[in-house]
């Protein structure tokens, strides 16, 4: 299906749960956001239906997001629903990768194809520090757990963030020895209209891509690596806007997400269906379309006509637009 800007829209992003195990800075308030009720979640069963709604439509590719989606109850069998849903061509989670050793088996028999994990730091005390209760080995052991299972491909998520000092080659460096594919986003200040997440950052800790891709390139040629080269065929199977550069001989790649600096607008393919229901046509606006009660109806052709109407909002471009009013973890990233 296609856009009023003659963009096509293939790819479906829906947020199960504004719930986390986790509380990153940029993400949520240390008590966490004022989660909604039972009733205001959508069902498993709406969800279902929303996805056979999208795919009707043309949508052949949904990634399950949250907060944390693996604390979502039933979320296996939501896989495994979606997978069996046609039209529906490939399934992918983005997780903070804390339960994937106790669920990745299962998950990957169910039909999820694909996992990126969220990590910022290599560093456990940092990494303590930005989750506010995380430890950093479980999120190592949730991606070794990902590649034992044969998840393909398998990402790490690394929000750069200039005041954190991030380590950025050792990021990069993961890539050489293992199908790793480390993509480096730059920082979106998202729900910063509302009072934002207390995380004190700003624009000012954007670092934009290209200042990223001569850090690494140059710190890696001070270590006798060589350079960043462009992945070209080696880049992984994906959906999204990343660029993607390789270290020579290496297995993985390392790509760059640049929604402030080089923006990607004019390839969107997406929509995003908020754990409450809400299809938003961009993540930097705060236009909402209400799919839940056409979904809780029963209401197929009413649920189309709400998808169209999101359709046909799609902005051309989001303008440099700073802030929302929903933090990321009730958007869904």
């Amino acid at each position: 299906m296609k856009d009023s800007h003659g963009r096509t829209i293939d790819y479906l992003r829906i947020s199960l749960t504004d719930r986390c195990n986790l509380r990153c800075i940029y993400c949520m308030p240390e008590e966490g956001v004022d989660q909604m009720s039972h009733e205001d979640i959508l069902r498993i069963e709406e969800i279902e239906e929303a996805v056979a709604v999208a795919a009707q439509m043309g949508i052949t590719r949904v990634r399950l997001t949250g907060g944390e989606p693996l604390v979502r109850k039933g979320v296996v069998d939501l896989i495994r629903s979606i997978k069996n849903t046609p039209g529906i061509e490939h399934i992918a989670m983005t997780t903070n990768g804390v339960l994937l050793p106790r669920m990745a088996d299962e998950l990957k028999e169910a039909g999820l194809s694909r996992v990126n994990i969220s990590l910022d730091t290599l560093d456990p005390d940092q990494f303590a520090m930005i989750t506010r209760r995380g430890k950093l080995e479980d999120t190592l052991a949730g991606i070794e757990a990902a590649l034992a299972v044969g998840f393909d491909p398998v990402k790490i998520n690394a929000v750069a963030v200039r005041s954190l000092n991030q380590d950025y080659l050792a990021f990069a460096k993961l890539s050489i020895d293992r199908e790793l594919h480390v993509r480096f986003i730059e920082y979106m200040p998202v729900g910063e209209s509302s009072g934002g997440t207390g995380c004190g950052w700003g624009k000012e800790d954007v670092v934009p891509s290209e200042e990223l891709i001569e850090i690494i390139d140059r710190q890696a040629r001070a270590e006798g690596i060589g350079g960043l080269i462009p992945a070209g065929g080696s880049r992984p199977e994906g959906w999204g806007p990343a660029r993607y550069y390789a270290f020579e001989g290496a297995r993985g790649t390392v790509g760059f997400i640049s929604p402030l600096s080089r923006h990607f607008c004019s390839e969107c393919n997406r929509l995003r269906l908020t754990a409450d229901g809400k299809l938003r046509p961009c993540l930097f606006s705060d236009v909402e379309f209400d799919l839940r009660p056409a979904l809780r109806a029963g209401d197929f052709d009413g649920a189309k006509a709400v998808f169209a109407e999101a359709l046909g909002a799609k902005p051309d471009d989001h303008h440099d637009k700073v802030g929302t009013e929903r933090g990321m973890s009730q958007i869904g990233g």
